[in-house]
């Protein structure tokens, strides 16, 4: 079986003019083409996050560090998003919207490529879409700084191998969770994010 990483690694390189790069179809080709639908019930709120990639000669993805005053998931590297609003049209462009309040990157900006599982956070209660979009260079970083304390890259080559990845377990009520970390440039991702990565990893080793 051919590893996620070796795939990246294989189909990142090319020239930096090439549009679309050949790695953007690999990629597609593993994702859900439509939205599953989100199961709910009186506890879980809906959400969505945009997994943005940045279509460079070698691909990146965009992560940020969330303020350590906000109200859920305080200091967390996450990908960008937030719960579903009313005036929303639908959950891509509760992704969307909230990539352009965090970040300042417009949507004009991103290809929407596809969709990974939802995913439920035990402790705040939401189920979360997560929203694949190819993100193309020549964007202008305006960082929300009320949400967001940073935003930075990370390679996705690094991301989806699964040597960078570690599998821990914590205790919370007389149960014991297991739960992925992964260590870069002096951060930690785990929770959610550290999860769509591993399941983004997944789908890219089939």
């Amino acid at each position: 079986m051919r590893k996620a990483f070796d795939m990246v690694s294989e189909f990142g390189a090319g020239s930096a003019s090439a549009t679309p790069r050949p790695w953007r179809a690999r990629i597609e080709a593993h994702l859900d083409r439509a939205p599953s639908e989100l199961k709910l019930d009186q506890t879980l709120k809906p959400a969505a996050i945009l997994l943005p990639i940045i279509e460079r000669e070698e691909p990146s993805v965009l992560l940020t560090k969330r303020s350590d005053d906000m109200p859920t998931h305080a200091g967390q590297i996450s990908f960008p998003g937030g719960r579903f609003h009313a005036g929303d049209a639908s959950l891509v462009e509760t992704a969307l919207r909230e990539l352009e309040e965090e970040t300042g990157i417009g949507r004009e900006f991103v290809t929407v490529a596809g969709f990974l599982d939802p995913y439920e956070t035990v402790n705040s209660g939401f189920m979360i879409l997560p929203v694949v979009g190819f993100v193309r260079e020549g964007f202008t970083l305006h960082v929300n700084a009320n949400e967001v304390a940073e935003v930075f890259e990370a390679p996705l080559q690094y991301l989806c191998d699964p040597e960078n990845r570690r599998l821990m377990s914590v205790e919370r009520q007389g149960v014991m969770r297991e739960f992925h970390t992964i260590p870069f440039a002096g951060h930690t991702i785990w929770g959610a994010t550290a999860e769509i990565i591993v399941n983004l990893s997944g789908r890219l080793c089939r």
